[in-house]
């Protein structure tokens, strides 16, 4: 166990999403902590923002960032490792990330609050986890509002299951091989993808019967994330490996998700033009942003965060050597995330405690 003098505190919901995320962490690094029932009063008191998870450090600090509270996990505690060294599995992390993060949180609303008995169900939920029957449904009509900010709409249902379907069954066949989408030990990837996969397809009552019915090894490899016996995992792919079967898995995520991705970076992009510059603190929120999925509209809100999810991936790409990014590029022509990696945003953001804002002069070139 990785030891510290005072356990480190998760504020959390078992139904959250990206509560969902930082579980697996926590637990595969061995590491003293105590997961409390999130309190949105006090996290408002200590971050200004209303989101959850935190991470409460043993020092006294407070990790807001999912994607900054795995960063720093392994900075602290890089044994065992969630990070892989070699260029290509960094890169698949990394575009699972920002799938997981950025696009299937659309599958996720319309999982959760698609249908009558899903809403029933989650509202009951909702009220149980708070204490309260009238606390659960405020907190429920919040988050009914926000699946249709995240395009997850009556008319999009069908291409939103498509997209599901497919991706199931692309999961399904690489665990029928493999404990973990790296190989047979877990990593950031994996992390990532527990959000949406257990933090609601699996806590969702229409898509976990979809799951027992027809993704049985997707269910045991949520087992072996939530309860990962590190000792006993072996290694990931060898020689910067990517067998065809997780292949097929990020060609599922890249072919849907990357225009609606590259479609909110270009809204924010656009704001930035005209309301960006060194220091200013964006709106969460820029406008719509309208892509295709399977043949079906997908309206979204754009989010500026994110340009900042973007610029994880990108910072990734472009560190790499010439040689890296060719065997990089080679490995993933054909999956569909070439437009995302290929595109260079003209503005950057930055984390000021818990804000976003603009960093310095944007990359613009005409």
């Amino acid at each position: 166990m990785n030891a510290t003098d005072k356990p480190y505190r998760f504020h959390a919901f078992e139904v959250s999403l990206f509560s969902a995320k930082v579980r697996p962490a926590l637990r595969y690094k061995q590491l003293y902590y105590e997961e409390v029932r999130a309190d949105i009063s006090e996290i408002l008191k200590l971050t200004g923002l209303a989101f959850i998870p935190i991470v409460l450090t043993p020092e006294g600090d407070v990790w807001q960032d999912t994607s900054e509270i795995l960063d720093r996990l392994e900075a602290r505690h890089p044994n065992p490792p969630l990070y892989p060294e070699t260029p290509l599995q960094r890169m698949v992390c990394a575009l699972v990330e920002i799938y997981s993060d950025e696009f299937a949180v659309t599958p996720a609303m319309h999982t959760r609050w698609g249908t009558e008995d899903s809403e029933r169900n989650t509202r009951a939920r909702f009220g149980a986890m708070m204490g309260s029957a009238k606390a659960g449904h405020r907190a429920a009509d919040q988050m009914v509002k926000g699946r249709y900010a995240v395009g997850a709409t009556p008319e999009a249902g069908p291409a939103i299951e498509e997209h599901l379907t497919d991706l199931l069954a692309a999961l399904s066949t690489h665990f029928d091989s493999h404990d973990f989408l790296l190989g047979e030990r877990m990593s950031l990837a994996d992390c990532a993808l527990m959000g949406p996969v257990f933090g609601h397809f699996f806590t969702d009552i229409a898509s976990r019967t979809m799951l027992h019915e027809t993704a049985l090894p997707v269910i045991r490899w949520i087992e072996y994330c939530n309860v990962p016996t590190t000792d006993s995992q072996g290694q990931w792919f060898r020689a910067d490996g990517m067998p065809e079967s997780l292949f097929d898995v990020l060609k599922v995520m890249g072919r849907d998700a990357v225009p609606a991705i590259l479609s909110a970076i270009r809204a924010v992009e656009e704001h930035a033009d005209e309301h960006g510059g060194a220091g200013v603190v964006p709106p969460r929120q820029v406008g719509l942003a309208v892509s295709d999925l399977r043949g079906t509209k997908l309206t979204r809100v754009a989010q500026t965060y994110s340009l900042w999810m973007l610029q994880r991936v990108h910072d990734c790409y472009v560190a790499l050597s010439d040689g890296d990014r060719g065997r990089v590029d080679d490995a993933l022509v054909g999956s569909g995330w070439e437009p995302l990696l290929a595109y260079r945003p003209r503005h950057r953001v930055e984390k000021k405690d818990f804000a976003l804002v603009f960093e310095g002069e944007s990359n613009r070139s005409d």
